[in-house]
């Protein structure tokens, strides 16, 4: 039976993907197929008190956002995904760093419809990129207090077109680890902050 412990001492050292082989990026898929087998919770989206909270990106596949390390001086840092499910929202964060004073956040905000007892439907809604300074960012949850006050930022904030969406499937889920598979074919693993 495949463990949490072996799928995150295999991911402990690629800092979220950015650094696996591609013999290590193998290895990883196995090890989350494994674990996929013996998901805990059938019906992820029925366990709301599961999916509900802050989360922390440990490895991906998705090259949208490991692409986020590519800016000259700046370094990827956290990448957190919120989920609200009274309110069926989704906030991911991605914080960004380097010159001093000058660290970065990219932010996009998402509605999910369940359409299966493990799939959601994501419409992308709204970006928001800039300097965490100018927007007063400080922890993931402050952010989205704001966000959901409706304010506006001293940043590239704009609503993202209504036919930008996808689908992702949980596939495992337990009290403190998620592991969702995308659209595109990209794989996520995630701790509860």
């Amino acid at each position: 039976m495949m463990t949490k412990s072996t799928l995150l001492a295999a991911i402990a050292g690629t800092n979220r993907g950015l650094l696996a082989t591609e013999s290590q990026k193998q290895a990883i898929l196995a090890l989350i197929s494994g674990l996929e087998d013996f998901n805990p919770t059938p019906c992820p989206l029925e366990a709301t008190h599961l999916l509900e909270g802050d989360w922390r990106l440990l490895y991906t596949t998705s090259k949208a956002l490991l692409n986020l390390d590519r800016f000259p001086f700046y370094k990827l840092g956290h990448i957190h995904q919120c989920i609200r499910v009274e309110t069926t929202s989704v906030y991911n964060i991605a914080e960004i760093y380097g010159l001093p004073s000058l660290e970065g956040l990219v932010s996009v905000t998402a509605k999910f419809q369940p359409v299966s007892e493990r799939r959601v439907q994501v419409k992308f809604q709204r970006s928001i990129i800039g300097l965490q300074k100018l927007v007063g960012y400080k922890l993931p949850a402050y952010f989205i207090q704001q966000i959901e006050s409706g304010e506006k930022f001293i940043a590239i904030d704009f609503p993202i077109k209504s036919d930008q969406q996808g689908w992702l499937d949980i596939t495992y889920i337990d009290s403190d680890l998620r592991i969702a598979r995308g659209n595109e074919g990209s794989v996520f693993v995630l701790s509860k902050a």
